[in-house]
Protein backbone atom coordinates (compact mmCIF):
# COMPACT_ATOMS: atom_id res chain seq x y z
CA UNK A 1 0.00 0.00 0.00
CA UNK A 2 1.35 3.41 -0.94
CA UNK A 3 1.91 6.05 1.73
CA UNK A 4 -0.43 8.81 0.58
CA UNK A 5 1.08 11.30 3.01
CA UNK A 6 4.30 10.95 0.99
CA UNK A 7 2.50 10.57 -2.34
CA UNK A 8 0.56 13.83 -2.05
CA UNK A 9 3.15 16.19 -3.54
CA UNK A 10 3.63 14.18 -6.74
CA UNK A 11 0.20 12.55 -6.86
CA UNK A 12 -1.36 14.66 -9.60
CA UNK A 13 1.59 14.78 -11.98
CA UNK A 14 1.98 11.01 -11.83
CA UNK A 15 -1.70 10.38 -12.52
CA UNK A 16 -2.69 12.42 -15.53
CA UNK A 17 -2.99 15.85 -13.93
CA UNK A 18 -5.74 18.26 -14.92
CA UNK A 19 -6.60 16.43 -18.15
CA UNK A 20 -7.52 13.25 -16.30
CA UNK A 21 -9.34 15.22 -13.58
CA UNK A 22 -11.41 17.10 -16.15
CA UNK A 23 -12.40 13.86 -17.89
CA UNK A 24 -13.38 12.32 -14.55
CA UNK A 25 -15.42 15.34 -13.45
CA UNK A 26 -17.30 15.55 -16.76
CA UNK A 27 -18.24 11.87 -16.57
CA UNK A 28 -19.28 12.11 -12.91
CA UNK A 29 -21.47 15.16 -13.49
CA UNK A 30 -23.13 13.40 -16.40
CA UNK A 31 -24.54 10.93 -13.88
CA UNK A 32 -25.60 13.39 -11.17
CA UNK A 33 -28.81 15.46 -10.87
CA UNK A 34 -28.61 18.67 -12.95
CA UNK A 35 -28.71 22.14 -11.52
CA UNK A 36 -27.74 23.49 -8.11
CA UNK A 37 -27.47 21.42 -4.99
CA UNK A 38 -24.82 19.91 -2.72
CA UNK A 39 -22.20 17.35 -3.71
CA UNK A 40 -19.81 15.53 -1.40
CA UNK A 41 -16.57 14.16 -2.88
CA UNK A 42 -15.43 11.44 -0.44
CA UNK A 43 -11.74 10.57 -0.55
CA UNK A 44 -11.08 13.75 -2.51
CA UNK A 45 -7.29 13.48 -2.30
CA UNK A 46 -5.56 16.60 -3.58
CA UNK A 47 -8.88 18.08 -4.66
CA UNK A 48 -7.97 18.13 -8.33
CA UNK A 49 -11.22 16.42 -9.37
CA UNK A 50 -13.21 18.18 -6.64
CA UNK A 51 -12.25 21.57 -8.04
CA UNK A 52 -13.20 20.49 -11.56
CA UNK A 53 -16.61 19.39 -10.26
CA UNK A 54 -17.17 22.80 -8.69
CA UNK A 55 -15.93 24.72 -11.73
CA UNK A 56 -17.97 22.75 -14.25
CA UNK A 57 -21.36 23.38 -12.64
CA UNK A 58 -21.97 26.86 -11.23
CA UNK A 59 -24.43 26.76 -8.38
CA UNK A 60 -23.34 23.32 -7.23
CA UNK A 61 -21.97 23.52 -3.69
CA UNK A 62 -19.10 21.03 -3.56
CA UNK A 63 -17.47 19.70 -0.39
CA UNK A 64 -14.43 17.43 -0.31
CA UNK A 65 -13.44 15.03 2.47
CA UNK A 66 -10.20 13.12 2.94
CA UNK A 67 -8.33 11.53 5.83
CA UNK A 68 -4.70 12.14 4.80
CA UNK A 69 -3.42 15.47 6.20
CA UNK A 70 -1.14 16.25 3.25
CA UNK A 71 -3.97 15.63 0.79
CA UNK A 72 -6.33 17.82 2.82
CA UNK A 73 -3.79 20.66 2.81
CA UNK A 74 -3.44 20.52 -0.97
CA UNK A 75 -7.18 20.24 -1.55
CA UNK A 76 -7.82 23.20 0.77
CA UNK A 77 -5.64 25.39 -1.45
CA UNK A 78 -7.75 24.43 -4.45
CA UNK A 79 -11.13 24.84 -2.70
CA UNK A 80 -10.67 27.04 0.33
CA UNK A 81 -13.26 26.47 3.03
CA UNK A 82 -14.80 23.49 1.25
CA UNK A 83 -12.52 20.67 2.42
CA UNK A 84 -12.81 18.70 5.67
CA UNK A 85 -10.53 16.09 7.16
CA UNK A 86 -12.71 13.06 7.79
CA UNK A 87 -12.73 9.29 7.90
CA UNK A 88 -14.88 8.08 5.00
CA UNK A 89 -16.21 5.28 7.23
CA UNK A 90 -17.63 7.84 9.70
CA UNK A 91 -18.56 10.98 7.81
CA UNK A 92 -19.20 14.09 9.95
CA UNK A 93 -22.45 15.02 8.22
CA UNK A 94 -26.11 14.59 9.08
CA UNK A 95 -28.36 12.13 7.32
CA UNK A 96 -29.74 13.21 3.92
CA UNK A 97 -27.43 16.23 3.56
CA UNK A 98 -26.25 15.90 -0.06
CA UNK A 99 -27.87 15.69 -3.49
CA UNK A 100 -24.89 13.72 -4.81
CA UNK A 101 -22.01 11.80 -3.24
CA UNK A 102 -18.94 10.55 -5.10
CA UNK A 103 -16.07 8.17 -4.41
CA UNK A 104 -13.60 8.46 -7.29
CA UNK A 105 -10.61 6.07 -7.10
CA UNK A 106 -11.26 5.24 -3.45
CA UNK A 107 -12.97 1.87 -2.99
CA UNK A 108 -10.14 -0.13 -4.59
CA UNK A 109 -7.82 1.03 -1.78
CA UNK A 110 -10.00 -0.33 1.03
CA UNK A 111 -10.53 -3.62 2.80
CA UNK A 112 -13.84 -5.44 2.30
CA UNK A 113 -15.33 -4.26 5.59
CA UNK A 114 -14.31 -0.69 4.87
CA UNK A 115 -15.89 -0.79 1.41
CA UNK A 116 -19.17 -1.74 3.05
CA UNK A 117 -18.78 0.98 5.70
CA UNK A 118 -17.98 3.69 3.15
CA UNK A 119 -20.90 2.86 0.89
CA UNK A 120 -23.18 2.75 3.93
CA UNK A 121 -22.04 6.23 4.94
CA UNK A 122 -22.46 7.58 1.41
CA UNK A 123 -26.01 6.22 1.38
CA UNK A 124 -26.71 7.71 4.81
CA UNK A 125 -25.69 11.26 3.94
CA UNK A 126 -27.44 11.14 0.55
CA UNK A 127 -30.88 12.71 0.39
CA UNK A 128 -33.83 10.72 -1.01
CA UNK A 129 -33.72 11.08 -4.78
CA UNK A 130 -29.99 11.80 -4.69
CA UNK A 131 -27.29 9.92 -6.58
CA UNK A 132 -24.14 8.12 -5.46
CA UNK A 133 -21.41 7.83 -8.14
CA UNK A 134 -18.30 5.69 -7.79
CA UNK A 135 -15.48 4.24 -9.86
CA UNK A 136 -15.47 0.45 -10.12
CA UNK A 137 -12.99 -2.16 -11.39
CA UNK A 138 -10.12 0.31 -11.18
CA UNK A 139 -7.30 -2.20 -11.60
CA UNK A 140 -8.91 -3.72 -14.68
CA UNK A 141 -8.94 -0.29 -16.34
CA UNK A 142 -5.16 -0.40 -16.60
CA UNK A 143 -5.16 -3.62 -18.61
CA UNK A 144 -5.14 -2.22 -22.14
CA UNK A 145 -3.81 -5.32 -23.88
CA UNK A 146 -0.26 -4.02 -24.22
CA UNK A 147 3.05 -5.86 -24.07
CA UNK A 148 3.39 -4.55 -20.50
CA UNK A 149 0.11 -6.24 -19.58
CA UNK A 150 1.36 -9.46 -21.15
CA UNK A 151 4.46 -9.40 -18.89
CA UNK A 152 2.40 -8.66 -15.78
CA UNK A 153 -0.38 -11.14 -16.55
CA UNK A 154 1.22 -13.94 -14.52
CA UNK A 155 1.71 -11.90 -11.37
CA UNK A 156 -0.22 -12.99 -8.26
CA UNK A 157 -3.76 -11.55 -8.43
CA UNK A 158 -4.96 -9.03 -5.90
CA UNK A 159 -8.59 -8.90 -4.75
CA UNK A 160 -10.72 -6.36 -6.61
CA UNK A 161 -12.61 -4.87 -3.68
CA UNK A 162 -14.22 -2.32 -6.01
CA UNK A 163 -15.50 -5.03 -8.38
CA UNK A 164 -18.66 -3.90 -10.12
CA UNK A 165 -20.71 -6.81 -8.80
CA UNK A 166 -19.51 -6.29 -5.25
CA UNK A 167 -20.29 -2.58 -5.31
CA UNK A 168 -23.76 -3.19 -6.76
CA UNK A 169 -24.53 -5.76 -4.06
CA UNK A 170 -23.39 -3.50 -1.22
CA UNK A 171 -25.25 -0.52 -2.67
CA UNK A 172 -28.43 -2.60 -2.93
CA UNK A 173 -28.05 -3.67 0.70
CA UNK A 174 -28.25 0.01 1.64
CA UNK A 175 -31.30 0.75 -0.48
CA UNK A 176 -29.53 2.21 -3.52
CA UNK A 177 -30.76 1.29 -6.99
CA UNK A 178 -28.73 1.38 -10.26
CA UNK A 179 -29.01 4.74 -12.03
CA UNK A 180 -26.52 4.64 -14.88
CA UNK A 181 -22.94 4.01 -15.85
CA UNK A 182 -20.18 5.78 -17.79
CA UNK A 183 -16.58 5.46 -18.86
CA UNK A 184 -13.81 8.03 -19.19
CA UNK A 185 -10.13 7.98 -20.25
CA UNK A 186 -7.25 8.25 -17.82
CA UNK A 187 -5.55 10.89 -19.92
CA UNK A 188 -1.76 10.90 -19.67
CA UNK A 189 -1.70 7.62 -17.74
CA UNK A 190 -0.52 5.27 -20.45
CA UNK A 191 2.36 3.32 -18.97
CA UNK A 192 5.80 2.90 -20.53
CA UNK A 193 8.01 -0.03 -19.51
CA UNK A 194 10.42 2.25 -17.65
CA UNK A 195 7.63 3.96 -15.74
CA UNK A 196 6.09 0.59 -14.88
CA UNK A 197 9.41 -0.58 -13.43
CA UNK A 198 9.56 2.57 -11.29
CA UNK A 199 5.98 1.97 -10.10
CA UNK A 200 6.85 -1.65 -9.32
CA UNK A 201 9.83 -0.62 -7.21
CA UNK A 202 7.84 1.90 -5.18
CA UNK A 203 5.08 -0.50 -4.22
CA UNK A 204 2.40 0.23 -6.80
CA UNK A 205 1.65 -3.46 -7.36
CA UNK A 206 0.54 -4.76 -3.98
CA UNK A 207 1.24 -8.44 -4.71
CA UNK A 208 4.80 -7.67 -5.82
CA UNK A 209 6.47 -6.01 -2.82
CA UNK A 210 9.50 -3.84 -3.69
CA UNK A 211 12.87 -5.53 -3.35
CA UNK A 212 11.64 -9.11 -3.42
CA UNK A 213 13.31 -11.46 -5.93
CA UNK A 214 10.06 -12.09 -7.77
CA UNK A 215 9.47 -8.36 -8.16
CA UNK A 216 12.93 -7.94 -9.65
CA UNK A 217 12.22 -10.79 -12.07
CA UNK A 218 9.26 -8.83 -13.39
CA UNK A 219 11.37 -5.67 -13.53
CA UNK A 220 13.94 -7.49 -15.67
CA UNK A 221 11.25 -8.74 -18.05
CA UNK A 222 9.84 -5.24 -18.35
CA UNK A 223 13.32 -3.86 -19.01
CA UNK A 224 13.64 -6.22 -21.98
CA UNK A 225 10.61 -4.71 -23.76
CA UNK A 226 11.16 -2.34 -26.71
CA UNK A 227 10.47 1.40 -26.63
CA UNK A 228 11.17 1.80 -22.94
CA UNK A 229 9.88 5.36 -22.78
CA UNK A 230 6.89 5.08 -25.12
CA UNK A 231 3.59 5.24 -23.25
CA UNK A 232 1.12 2.51 -24.12
CA UNK A 233 -2.61 3.39 -24.47
CA UNK A 234 -4.36 5.23 -21.64
CA UNK A 235 -6.57 3.26 -19.27
CA UNK A 236 -10.33 3.72 -19.40
CA UNK A 237 -12.14 3.95 -16.08
CA UNK A 238 -15.67 2.85 -15.25
CA UNK A 239 -18.30 4.68 -13.20
CA UNK A 240 -21.46 3.33 -11.61
CA UNK A 241 -24.35 5.51 -10.38
CA UNK A 242 -26.97 4.58 -7.80
CA UNK A 243 -30.08 6.44 -6.74
CA UNK A 244 -31.54 6.66 -3.26
CA UNK A 245 -35.30 6.16 -3.63
CA UNK A 246 -37.64 8.92 -2.62
CA UNK A 247 -39.12 8.42 0.83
Amino acid sequence: MLDYEKEAQDYDISRGGEARAEAAARAVLGLTPPGPGRLLDVGCGTGIVTRQLAAARPGLRVTGADLTPAMVRMASVRLSGAIVRADSRRLPFRDATFDAVTTVWLLHLLQDTDVRAVIAECARVLRPGGVYVTTVDKAAAHNVGSDIDAVLASRPPSPARDADGTVRAVAAAHGLTPAGRARFPGRGQGRSPRRTIADLRRGWFVTLPPGEPRSEEYAARLAALPDQDRPRPDPEFSLRAFRKPEA
